[in-house]
């Protein structure tokens, strides 16, 4: 659930950055998977931690 999230959102963010930036279309889907990646990495670091506390 987590990894989901958090992939959502680095899309988002990434997308929002390279718009900032003046980045074209190719460079904003680029941007939107790199930081989704990136961001669903730490969702499934934070979904093993959460596991393996409870």
């Amino acid at each position: 659930m987590f990894i989901i999230v958090f992939g959502l959102v680095g899309a988002l963010v990434g997308g929002i950055t390279a718009k900032r930036r003046g980045g074209r279309r190719l460079d904003i889907a680029q941007y939107a998977a790199g930081y989704a990646l990136a961001f669903a990495i730490v969702g499934l670091f934070v979904t093993v931690f959460i596991s393996r506390s409870v």
